[in-house]
Parts: C-alpha cells; sequence; structure tokens
C-alpha cells in the first residue's frame, strides 16, 4: 500500500492530546462493533500520561493540519516498544500506520535499543505481517488476565510514595539493578518517576532482609491506565535465582492487597514462555481475558527466558495496522 504524500508525520501537540484519546476509543470501538465506538474503555486515559512522560515521544500523523493518528514510543532503557498506535477509520487501508511505523523506526535508532517489541491479535495473518515488514518476528503467546482479589488480612504493601525522599532514590535505583540482571540496560526508572509524578499509580516494594525482592509498577486512579475501576500491572518483576518462584507469588499478594485497599480488580499479563509465573497465576484463579502474541526485533531476548510480568501488550494493531495500543480490548 503506497503511503500519502498529503500526509505528514510530527511531534503530538499537547493541544491534539483530547483528540488523539478520542482516535483510540473511536478506533478500537469500531473494530469491536460497539454500538457507540467512543463507549469504548471510557474510563481510561491512553495517551495523555505516557505523553507527559519523559521517556516517551509522542508522534503525529496530520493531512491538511487535521489529526488523523498518532503513536506512543516508550523507551525503557536499553528496551523499546510503542503504542498506542491509532488511526482514524476512515483513513484505514492508506499506509498511514506504516508512515508512523517508519518514523518509529527511526526513535528506536536514533535511541540506540538493542531490542524493541511489540504485542498484537495472534490470528490477525495482516498485522503479524506488516510488523514482520518492520522486522519483528511472532515468539509467544502473551495471555492477560484478570483477577478479583478477597479483602486482605495481610499487613499492607509497601508502596514507593509512602517512603522517604532518600529512601525512595535508594528504591528506584534497587529496582534498576534488579530489572539489569533480568536483561542488561533494562530499567524502569522513567517510568516510575512519571507515575509518581502524575500521581496515575503507585510502586509496590517487597523486601527480604532489606533486599529488594520484587517491584511492580500498578496503576489505578483518574487520568491513569488503569483508570478507576481496574489495577493494571504495566511491570513487574522478581529477583531469580532459588526462591523465585515463592518471591514472585509474595509479589502477586502484595499487588493484590493493593488492589483490594481500592476496591478493584487486578489486571496482570504474562508471556507463556515464562510456565511457572503462568502456572502460579492460573492456580490463584487468574483468568485469560485475551491472549495475544508478543513480537520483538531482534526475534529473540529475554521475554521468553525470564520470570517477570512483563508489560504484555507491548503494541496491539487493529484495522490496516490502523491503531495498536498498549492494552488490549476487551468486549463488554
Amino acid at each position: 500500500m503506497p503511503t500519502s504524500p498529503a500526509i505528514k508525520i510530527g511531534p503530538l501537540r499537547q493541544s491534539e492530546l483530547e483528540e488523539a484519546d478520542r482516535i483510540v476509543r473511536l478506533a478500537f470501538g469500531t473494530f469491536l462493533g460497539l454500538p457507540n465506538p467512543l463507549d469504548f474503555r471510557s474510563d481510561r486515559t491512553f495517551v495523555a500520561p505516557r505523553w507527559r512522560s519523559p521517556h516517551v515521544k509522542a508522534i503525529a500523523a496530520r493531512e491538511g493540519g487535521r489529526l488523523i493518528g498518532s503513536n506512543l514510543v516508550t523507551r525503557w532503557g536499553s528496551f523499546g516498544f510503542f503504542g498506542p498506535l491509532t488511526v482514524l477509520p476512515e483513513y484505514w487501508n492508506r499506509g498511514v500506520a506504516k508512515q508512523l511505523l517508519a518514523s518509529t523506526m527511526t526513535i528506536f535508532d536514533e535511541w540506540g535499543l538493542r531490542h524493541t517489541g511489540l504485542f498484537t491479535f495472534a490470528q490477525s495473518a495482516k498485522h503479524v505481517g506488516l510488523y514482520q515488514s518492520f522486522g519483528y518476528w511472532p515468539r509467544y503467546l502473551t495471555a492477560v488476565m484478570t483477577f478479583t482479589p478477597q479483602a486482605q488480612r495481610t499487613p499492607p504493601p509497601v508502596l514507593l510514595s509512602t517512603l522517604k525522599k532518600e529512601q525512595r532514590e535508594q528504591a528506584i535505583q534497587a529496582c534498576a539493578k534488579l530489572t539489569h540482571k533480568i536483561d542488561k540496560g533494562l530499567d524502569l526508572t522513567g517510568e516510575i518517576h512519571a507515575v509518581l509524578a502524575q500521581r496515575t499509580g503507585d510502586v509496590v516494594l517487597t523486601y527480604t532482609r532489606g533486599t529488594l525482592d520484587a517491584f511492580a509498577v500498578c496503576l489505578h486512579g483518574p487520568g491513569s491506565e488503569g483508570g478507576e475501576k481496574i489495577c493494571y500491572i504495566k511491570f513487574g518483576a522478581a529477583r531469580g535465582g532459588a526462591g523465585a518462584g515463592e518471591r514472585f507469588d509474595t509479589l502477586l499478594d502484595a499487588c493484590e492487597a493493593f488492589a483490594s485497599s481500592r476496591g478493584v480488580p487486578v489486571e496482570a499479563g504474562v508471556n507463556a514462555a515464562r510456565e511457572d509465573a503462568y502456572r502460579r497465576m492460573r492456580s490463584r484463579g487468574y483468568q485469560v481475558t485475551i491472549q495475544g502474541v508478543a513480537m520483538q526485533r531482534p526475534p529473540c531476548g529475554w521475554l521468553q527466558s525470564r520470570r517477570c510480568l512483563r508489560h504484555r501488550r507491548l503494541a496491539l494493531s487493529i484495522g490496516e495496522s490502523a491503531l495498536s495500543f498498549g492494552r488490549p480490548p476487551t468486549r463488554k
């Protein structure tokens, strides 16, 4: 599909955030066949939190000055992903997504990232094929799960926001060391600072005798990617080695306690290659709501080999890859 010379790619403007978010809802809702497409996950904010984050670059597609699509490109140290990538339905099949993706690849190259990834519908040959044309390769299934925890009698979890400034910075450094051991250079520091600064959630921490065992970035509340009805675990990881399974369970306990204190279910995901983590979540009662496939460039890496709750929906594409976004849709 040839690209349109009339469509221009440039930075997404603050004045366009509301329209960009509307396009996300309209595109997903249209694809899903909702009676009113704009009802799609109406309590969640998809674009603004990432646009306001220093570790994210936001790009826009315009025709004649009109916003017709956008993409958000995120860097977690040596790892990158993109989404939501959205295009107005009337512009599907006109190569807009390809132009946004081409600019996205340029950003990744400028950042010098050693590994990038995305998430898409496994059953969609169209979307898989599009991403393959940009060097991505499908790997294992990734399951998105939900679980409604019961009232917790355990002590409340340690939350990063409650620590004193010096303790907070020490904890963030410990998180970076933990992720570096999972994959060299993987660093959530920018994500963590953004969540605290915007008050769109918190970071759950678990320790053993002063050593960080695990952490999870949990998003919930007005203006967040989780919205007010879900505790969305955007990232979580447990320290490896002997006892890793138990540390992973303890992290889940803490995340569930965080969600329970807010009266909402947990939404989390895990790659099927991490069989032990997958089985542990299912044994606790987590139900799979959707399955997709992780695609990577280059087509190998830690997504298949480590125990951690990865950002299981790095990107989701719909339409002519007309839209892509960090959370797979579910029918209401």
